[in-house]
């Protein structure tokens, strides 16, 4: 299994992987210009993206291949999407989920107050149209 930079012809099977597990794709290949794929002999497997704002990011799009759960790949790919965050000096990663909220915790995310992140990275899509009014926002300090 290899975890590397997204690329921009990862954008259409990471947009399958997405509308197989019914999350959204506004805005997903925007947030791929800073993210992470998992590949295999099957071709890409997870992904993972971050919409940089300034000295925050939102983490989003991160999928697994529904054959592919259950063995820590979702955690990789979300560990290769926040070393790369760092490596761009974002110093804090918020995300909003309505579907795994008792996951990202295990990952050292934790619930904050939506005007937290509106703050921080409300200019994006997944805040302004997708996630509008639903979700549950985390946040993860980087440094």
């Amino acid at each position: 299994m290899d975890v590397e930079r997204a690329t921009p012809s990862d954008v259409e099977a990471v947009g399958a992987l997405l509308r197989a597990a019914n999350l959204p794709l506004d805005g997903a290949a925007e947030a791929l210009r800073l993210g992470v794929v998992a590949r295999d002999d099957a071709g890409i497997v997870a992904a993972a993206g971050v919409e940089r704002y300034g000295e925050a990011g939102l983490l989003r799009s991160v999928v697994v291949a529904a054959d592919r759960r259950g063995y820590g790949l979702g955690r990789v790919v979300v560990e290769a999407a926040e070393d790369l965050a760092r490596s761009e000096r974002i110093r804090d990663l918020y995300l909003v989920t309505e579907t795994a909220a008792g996951w990202f915790p295990r990952l050292g995310y934790t619930v904050v107050e939506r005007a937290v992140a509106d703050a921080a990275v409300g200019a994006s899509i997944e805040l302004t149209t997708v996630c509008r009014d639903t979700g549950v926002t985390m946040r993860r300090r980087l440094t």
